[in-house]
């Protein structure tokens, strides 16, 4: 079937009350805008809002999308249809006035058949409706709108089944692959159809390496499942390191005139699960170096461009992490392309809740109606990603630690291994949630004479951050092991979600179970790494987060503002939650690689310096805080005042110095957490770490000081982009001077000016507590940075940016479109 892109041309415009439509307030303003498209981010951040902390202040709305689009007479037969990647949330559509069907949930793929409503010869309208005006429905920033792609499909009655080509890996040798493709013919004709089937398989440079041809027939109105076995000589097999990858395509043909065709991207390659070897990949085994990510896009929000989702995963991976999980919901196809093509595994998961809310107008007032039809839609997209290892069917689900949370939790994983048996299953559960009836009880019982004050019980960030330092020794609880059992022996890996404190315990008590910690601690990964290393049934470790994101404001929050330490979160205007490996304009932060030496795969030391500003200052924190420090030596006005060193190393010990004065050596590696603290003054300069392992050097980092002079300095992560107006430029501007060292101290207000075949789609800075937007042209650097982001129209041409600041040169870059 043939999909064109639908993106263009669409109208918006947010729905006012039926008072303010009636009585002209607010007057509607109708704009013209290209998909993907996130109203939420263009909204006045309100610290009044329903929302609060959860999406970062932004409050959502009832906004309505149209486009008109022409359909010729050939239509009349054929079988058209629209696919929504994305549409948060409580989508219906409508074409011509009519309705057509409706999609409450926001995170999944779906369909909807337009044939039925459709004018031919002529213009049709299409209309859709999103409803986030209900407050909260969710606890992080979620976006609002067609955040996704839309395409249009056009076929014939007699076609591929939509999502109906199904690839499997049957065997693995070195000499031979055996690959299954299972393929759904539907025949929406009156008459009985005959014709015969073509799968083509061609390697990447586009050879073809295997096929097979087999007829078929078909009645009227019916279906049929073809299966077929494909012989693939010497493959190439899909794998972290090398993602190789297969193209299939179909084709239907009726007296060899092609009628239909579909086709998919796959690889070759083989999981294996068990507690001698833990995950094994073709055959090697494989530590999960993972990554929490959200699925908003930093300064884009929640639109998503196949350039995003490809950048992110680039740059996880430069970081070193091998694995994602999509929390807390299913991921995009543009991300899933991303990874098959990058050489990264995925946790696809499926829920945040079921039947019991966690806010009042979330997922679960659908769930009990539409969770089927949804695991299927993720599974209808996942099955040819050889990047998707694992489903996961929930997270920190309310129900689970009772009878029905169990029952409901086996039903679930049966139905997904029902669409998909060849991938394995996790429930992520927090031990915490199991048992907060008798959470007093357990405290009690570990003798801990630390008292507990719970700001807001129903919230499980606050109880955590209220029980910081107890977290162990109440998941170690027995009560924890029993409210848990039912729900790990129903799936194939049991999703600790800060539970690390029953890693060896449950080793022991579970002689059958496999473990991953889905969700840790930052500050957690030394001590997790090394149970990871001593265990094959832990398979990894997946932090709380790989890359920052909207929402749950302050969760990782560093504030010498307040004392208190009763909230986990920040009040406005903070709206970033600030926990991130990766900032959200992609930056990595210190704790990224602290991670890389302690997952061994950094030589060199680390140099973050604490902030010289707050010397001796107490911060309130949270669990989920880092240390208040970046990767500097440029502290100008600091001169000879004290400040704080932080050096990561996996060595036995560094030594520093400063201006080639000698600062001492000190122990670190595993043993020290591998941190080493020196205590010093700054004087600018230079400051030089090196690390040593039984007296030899095996690693060194310099840091230069900036001098006084500024000017700005872009980098383009491309030097062109293709008139699609989906095509995306990347502009990390930093304030630097002449030798490209940055000024963290040296913020400033930057101008940005677009010009020719291109728009601004983003621009703004990782500043977790700015009140500025993300699509004005002026924002304010954050530690010396800004990210800008361009998007192509859809023309050939050029496009001219413009970048000014205070005290800096105007810098001028152009970027052809072609």
């Amino acid at each position: 079937m043939l999909r064109q892109n639908f993106n263009n041309t669409w109208y918006f415009s947010k729905v006012q009350s039926l008072l303010n439509e009636m009585t002209n307030d607010n007057e509607r303003t109708i704009s013209e805008v290209t998909l993907p498209h996130d109203a939420m981010i263009l909204e006045e951040r309100d610290p009044n809002t329903k929302n609060q902390n959860n999406t970062g202040y932004f409050p959502g709305g009832k906004y309505e999308y149209s486009k008109s689009f022409f359909v010729p007479s050939s239509y009349r037969d054929k079988v058209v249809s629209l696919e929504f990647e994305g549409a948060y949330m409580n989508a219906k559509v409508y074409v011509n006035g009519d309705y057509a069907g409706k999609h409450p949930y926001g995170y999944t793929n779906f369909y909807i058949d337009i044939k039925p409503y459709l004018n031919f010869n002529t213009e049709n309208e299409v209309q859709v409706i999103v409803d986030t005006s209900a407050e909260p429905n969710g606890r992080w920033y979620t976006g609002s709108g067609i955040y996704r792609n839309v395409k249009i499909i056009v076929g014939n009655p007699l076609h591929i089944q939509l999502d109906g080509m199904k690839i499997n890996t049957i065997d693995i040798e070195d000499d031979q692959a055996v690959i299954e493709v299972n393929t759904v013919i539907k025949n929406e004709s009156l008459v009985t159809q005959y014709g015969d089937f073509l799968t083509k398989i061609k390697d990447k440079k586009g050879g073809i390496v295997t096929s097979n041809k087999v007829a078929f027939s078909i009645f009227a109105g019916d279906s049929i499942s073809i299966r077929q076995r494909l012989y693939i000589p010497e493959p190439k097999l899909w794998s972290i390191d090398s993602p190789n990858l297969y193209h299939c395509k179909g084709e239907i043909l009726v007296e060899d005139e092609l009628i239909d065709e579909a086709t998919s991207q796959f690889g070759i390659r083989k999981i294996q699960l068990d507690r001698k070897s833990g995950l094994r990949l073709n055959g090697k085994m494989i530590n999960l170096r993972g990554a929490c990510i959200h699925h908003d896009n930093g300064v884009l929000g929640a639109a998503t461009f196949d350039k995003a989702e490809q950048r992110r995963i680039k740059i996880l991976k430069n970081a070193r992490f091998n694995a994602i999980r999509s929390t807390h919901n299913p991921i995009s196809k543009a991300m899933l392309d991303a990874c098959d093509r990058i050489g990264m595994l995925v946790i696809d998961e499926a829920f945040e809740v079921w039947n019991n809310a966690k806010v009042d107008y979330d997922y679960a007032l659908y769930f009990h109606e539409w969770w089927e039809s949804e695991i299927k839609s993720m599974v209808d997209k996942d099955y040819n990603h050889p990047s998707v290892i694992i489903y996961s069917i929930g997270n920190e689900i309310q129900e689970v630690g009772t009878d029905i949370g169990a029952y409901w939790n086996q039903k679930i994983a049966n139905k997904t291994r029902s669409l998909d048996d060849s991938r394995f299953i996790i429930n992520s559960v927090n031990g915490l949630l199991t048992v907060m009836d008798d959470l007093e009880e357990i405290i009690k019982s570990t003798n801990n004479e630390q008292e507990i004050m719970f700001s807001d019980k129903a919230d499980i960030n606050n109880v955590m951050g209220s029980l910081m330092g107890m977290m162990n020794q109440i998941v170690a609880h027995e009560k924890v092991g029993q409210a848990t059992e039912a729900t790990f022996d129903s799936v194939d890996i049991a999703g600790y979600n800060y539970m690390n404190g029953r890693y060896e315990l449950d080793g022991d008590l579970y002689p059958n179970r496999l473990i991953v910690g889905s969700e840790t601690m930052p500050k957690d990964i030394a001590t997790n790494w090394k149970s990871v290393k001593k265990h094959n049934y832990l398979l990894g470790d997946f932090t709380w987060t790989g890359w920052d994101y909207i929402g749950e404001a302050g969760i990782g929050k560093i504030d010498y503002t307040s004392n208190s330490n009763s909230n986990m979160y920040g009040s406005y205007p903070w709206y970033i939650a600030y926990c991130g490996d990766i900032d959200i304009i992609g930056n990595r932060r210190p704790q990224s690689f602290y991670r890389e030496i302690v997952w061994g795969l950094r030589n060199n030391p680390y140099i973050a310096v604490q902030k010289p500003n707050y010397y001796g200052k107490k911060a309130n924190t949270t669990p989920w805080s880092w240390s208040d420090s970046i990767s500097s030596w440029s502290w100008p006005g600091y001169e000879a005042q004290p400040i704080k060193i932080e050096i990561y190393s996996d060595a036995d010990e560094v030594e520093v110095f400063i201006n080639n004065q000698c600062l001492g050596k000190k122990q670190v590696g595993e043993s020290n957490n591998y941190t080493a603290i020196f205590d010093t003054h700054f004087h600018p300069g230079e400051i030089t770490a090196i690390a040593y392992t039984s007296g030899k050097e095996t690693g060194r980092t310099t840091l230069q000081s900036a001098d006084v002079n500024l000017m700005l300095n872009l980098d383009i992560d491309c030097e062109t982009l293709q008139p699609t107006a989906q095509d995306l430029a990347y502009i990390m501007i930093s304030i630097t001077d002449e030798n490209g060292i940055c000024h963290p101290l040296k913020d400033r207000r930057v101008t940005i000016d677009v010009e020719g075949e291109g728009v601004l789609q983003g621009f703004g800075s990782a500043n977790p507590t700015s009140t500025e937007n993300f699509f004005d042209y002026e924002t304010t650097t954050f530690e010396g940075k800004a990210l800008a982001v361009i998007r192509s129209k859809n023309k050939e041409g050029e496009i001219k940016i413009s970048v000014s600041a205070k005290d800096c040169a105007k810098k001028t870059i152009s970027i052809p479109v072609k």
